[in-house]
């Protein structure tokens, strides 16, 4: 596996004090999960909306990819939770993003919030937890083509479109419109706004290779202090996570790999520091 992360750790008993909760995240590609396997367990698992969902695709690689996504939430979210997962009740907010449903008297496995974030493309799928506030993830294959990536720049901010456009054309010019294009899902999506939120009312600065220098919020954003962790999984695939700046939150994510049958220890990544601000102090 390839980790482009700020600082990582190998896998294993954490080396980092933790008083709360990390950040919990999964990759995981189709190929991981038989389609046979995947049916038998969406059949026993998946709510009757997941269900009818499912059926409604007219290819099969399209049911295979939500069959697949939408049994591993299931299944990390019952080990967060300690619930089983046809027990889990999964609801969605008026901008239909998903979220577990609270249970009175808190989860069996202590706290009584489990917040998730899911995104698929390329055959990956990557699935965010965190027991406090709110988590953006975003995954991108490096195979978008020309005229996706040229309707992706549009959508920036202009200091975002000087700095995507400022690269030599190619591979090279396309990571960076990806790299920016994953923060701002991550962002929106932690936000629960989705592409409601125009992309070019908030900006990153990156750095050439990897993180983000500086973030100027948009105007409703009362705090504007994140936390932005951008990664490479695998080769040529982008990841991007989005967690609120909080004192309660651990600065800890654990990476796994692959469906999660088991418990193989997870690759521990130290979070970035915090950036951003209220949007009238600037950046």
């Amino acid at each position: 596996m390839t980790i482009t992360a700020p600082e990582s750790y190998s896998a294993g008993p954490s080396s980092l004090q933790e008083t709360v909760a990390p950040v919990k995240l999964w990759i995981c590609p189709n190929e991981d999960l038989a389609p046979a396997m995947a049916g038998v367990l969406a059949a026993h698992w998946l709510d009757d909306r997941e269900r009818e969902t499912a059926a409604r695709f007219l290819f099969e690689r399209d049911r295979r990819q939500y069959l697949v996504a939408h049994t591993l939430v299931r299944r990390a979210l019952a080990l967060e939770a300690g619930l089983a997962e046809a027990e889990l009740v999964i609801w969605r907010s008026s901008r239909g993003r998903p979220f577990l449903q609270p249970l009175p008297g808190g989860l069996p496995r202590g706290g009584s919030h489990l917040d998730f974030n899911l995104s698929h493309a390329g055959g990956y799928n990557l699935l965010g937890i965190v027991r406090r506030h709110r988590i953006g993830v975003d995954v991108e294959g490096l195979d978008r083509d020309a005229q996706a990536i040229e309707t992706i720049v549009r959508t920036f901010a202009p200091e975002e479109q000087a700095w995507a456009l400022g690269g030599p054309a190619g591979r090279a010019r396309d990571r960076r419109v990806l790299r920016l294009w994953t923060l701002k899902e991550a962002y929106s999506k932690a936000r629960g706004l989705g592409l409601g939120l125009p992309f070019d009312e908030f900006s990153f600065t990156l750095a050439d290779d990897r993180g983000v220098l500086a973030f100027r919020p948009p105007a409703d954003d009362r705090s504007g202090r994140w936390r932005f962790l951008e990664l490479e999984p695998v080769p040529d695939v982008l990841a991007a996570v989005a967690v609120p700046a909080d004192e309660q939150l651990s600065p800890v994510l654990q990476l796994h790999r692959g469906f999660p049958w088991g418990r193989a220890a997870p690759h521990t990544i130290a979070l970035p520091e915090p950036v951003g601000g209220p949007p009238d102090q600037g950046i």
